[in-house]
Formats: structure tokens, sequence, C-alpha cells
């Protein structure tokens, strides 16, 4: 091997050296640059002084705002609100430190109804014929629950079932539950027909075969005894089934449909598989209906009914006065007059005598502990 190639040997083996070395000092100088770059003298955000974990503070937010009342538009539009509620967090700043302080937010929750209400709303000694089950011990609901779900209903009745718990509170049956006691309730009336002799003995011999695979003994009532309050229920269901229409009367011609529902649902309804249109309470529920009087196909109508279930809206929603203006908001709407069921135009007096009559209904229904809106009208009438 000559010089020359020696010294070719020891200039690579220098070069190779110094490139090592600089990415060496590159990464050296990096680090540092990192470092210096994250450190800090304040404590970690999530950390206090002492190492302990920082409480966490949960965002409360406060929904306790007031209604906005709803009024109609002098041009016939659609309700609106008359102003948006706006959710604000109110900002404090400590008398120490000008930083702001974190704003507090509270989300209302609903609180859920206890099982004690939810069991009276299944069975209701009012409206049902109640049957003790006496076990012979304590029985799960995961248990129970299948065989109970093979008698739901008895002609047309409801069937239902609650148990006494072992902290003492009857309550629906569910899985995970256990119950020392169970009661079923059969509904003694609906809004066609009462409970009968045929259908209270199929109960009877249905929930006896129910008992022995649960092993409990039912309390059977007498069929005559359970005849007789169901035929009275059934007559006060009878009695105030009652449902109130007006009409309205196209005063130019017949309407197109593809029109009318366009305008119905600016008014707020809902429109319904079989064509009604719902009027929401705002809860889940109808307040009152409007049909077109035509069949689905039909291509024009000349005439619409809103129609309220008087038995079926509490008395503090109004239903008749909200259907009356919303009725007369249609009228600006369409060109309409409002009639009865002969065509005759329902002018202010007579509303205001049919306003009256639905008050005293309202008054009758309390009186018999059966307030209109609530969930044993809602049974009866359902």
């Amino acid at each position: 091997m000559t010089d020359f190639q020696m010294s070719l040997i020891a200039a690579g083996g220098v070069f190779i050296v110094a490139v090592i070395s600089y990415n060496k000092w590159q990464e050296y100088k990096a680090r540092k640059s990192v470092e210096r770059a994250f450190a800090t003298d304040h404590d970690d955000v999530l950390m206090r002084n002492d190492g302990a974990p920082a409480a966490r503070q949960e965002p409360l937010l406060d929904l306790g705002t007031t209604p906005v009342p709803i009024e109609p538009m002098p041009d016939g539009r659609p309700l609106e609100p008359s102003s948006a509620p706006a959710i604000t967090p109110a900002t404090s700043y400590a008398a120490s430190d000008s930083a702001p302080v974190e704003p507090t937010i509270t989300i209302a929750r609903p609180t859920p109804t206890p099982p004690s209400e939810l069991a009276d709303r299944l069975v209701d000694p009012l409206i049902d014929c109640l049957i003790p089950l006496n076990l012979e011990g304590a029985v799960r609901g995961d248990k129970i629950l299948p065989i109970l779900q093979t008698l739901r209903l008895v002609g047309t009745k409801p069937v239902h079932y609650i148990g006494l718990a072992v902290n003492g509170d009857w309550e629906p049956i569910v899985h995970g539950g256990v119950y020392t006691k169970l009661q079923a309730g059969v509904q003694m009336a609906t809004r066609t027909t009462a409970l009968n002799e045929i259908e209270y003995s199929d109960l009877v011999t249905r929930l006896r075969a129910v008992a022995d695979d649960i092993g409990a003994e039912p309390e059977v009532p007498d069929m005559i005894d359970v005849m007789a309050e169901a035929r009275t229920l059934h007559r006060f269901v009878a009695g105030h089934d009652a449902q109130l229409g007006v009409n309205l009367l196209a005063n130019s011609g017949p309407w197109a449909i593809s029109t009318l529902i366009g305008a119905l649902e600016n008014q707020g309804f809902d429109v319904r598989p079989d064509g009604r249109f719902a009027m929401p309470d705002g809860e889940g529920g109808v307040l009152f209906t409007l049909t077109t009087n035509v069949t689905l196909g039909a291509d024009t109508s000349s005439r619409l009914t809103l129609l309220l279930d008087v038995p079926c809206v509490s008395p503090a929603r109004d239903g008749f006065g909200a259907m009356v203006a919303c009725a007369r908001a249609l009228v600006g709407r369409l060109d309409a007059t409002i009639v009865d069921d002969s065509d005759q135009p329902l002018l202010d007096p007579a509303l205001l005598e049919i306003n009256g009559q639905v008050i005293e209904f309202y008054q009758e229904m309390e009186a018999s502990d059966i307030p209109a809106g609530s969930n044993r009208a809602m049974r009866l009438f359902s």
C-alpha cells in the first residue's frame, strides 16, 4: 500500500469522525432548545405546589329562564316568540386578581318520577280491578318478568303489575328488583267498552296459571262487584267522551292541498301519516288536530276541521282557546270563515258560550277525581 493510499484512508476516517461529531453536536443543541422552550417556573396547571392533582370544576349551566310569551303576528304569519332568551353566564372578578373567574353553568335536569308514583300510574284502584298475588317467598324481577309478560291484555283491557320491593315501596316490576308481594290490575273500562264477564273469567283463568308459575296465590275479587264497578266507570267515560270541533270554509273556491300543507306547517302543525295534522302541546303530546276532510289522493279541499279531544287536554293548556285562536289565524291566512257542522258562521257569542261549557266539563271531571289530561283520563280515553 502506497503512502498516497494511506493518506486517503486517514483523510476518510477524519471526515467520518467529523460528521459524527457534528451530528452529535446538533442533537445536543436541539435537546437544550426544547428544554428551554418548555421550562417554566410555574406549577403545572393540573398539579398543585405539593404535587396533588388540582380539584376539577364542572361547568354549571343555569337554565332557569322565564318562558318567552308567544304572540300572534299582526299580518297573520305563524306565531313566533316575541324575543329570544339569551343565556349569558355571569362573569365575576376576584378582588385580589384582575383575571376573570371562570363562568359557572348550571344544567337543569328533569326530576325522575319516583317508583311509587309510577306504580300508582300502572295499577290505580279507581280505574283498575286490583288482584293481590301472595308470594311464597321473595322473588326476583328477572325471574318473573317473562312469565308476567304472557298476560298483558284481556280483550281490549290492559293488565299491569307492581311489586312491593324490599325497601317497602311499591314499584313497577323491573330486572334486578326483589319483591315480597305482587299486585295485578286490569283496567275496568275503555273509551269503547266496560270489562265484561267473559273477559274477567278469562283473566282469572290465565292469572291463576301465571301465579302457579311464579309461586303465588291470587286473591280474586267477586265477579259481581267487579262488573258493577266496571259498568259505573264506563258510564262516566261515555258521558264525558267529548270532542269539540270548529270548521273553516273556503270563501273563494277550494284550496290546493299543496298550498294547505305549507300554510298549516307554517302555523305549527305536524303532519301525520294518516293525513291528519297535529298541533303539539310542547311536551310530546297533542293539543288539537286538523283534518282536510278529503282522501289522501285528493288535490283540493274546501273545508278544514279542527278537533279538540276535551278529556285528554288539561284545562291549564286552554285547548279550546288555543284551537279558536289558531282558527282565527288561519281565517286571515286562507281567506276562510269559521263555521259549525251545518256551515253556519260561529260568531264570538257562540264561541264564548261553548268555552263556558268546556269549563263546566273540566269542573265535573275534577270533581270525579279524573281530571282532564291526567294519567287516569289518558288511560280511560285513549
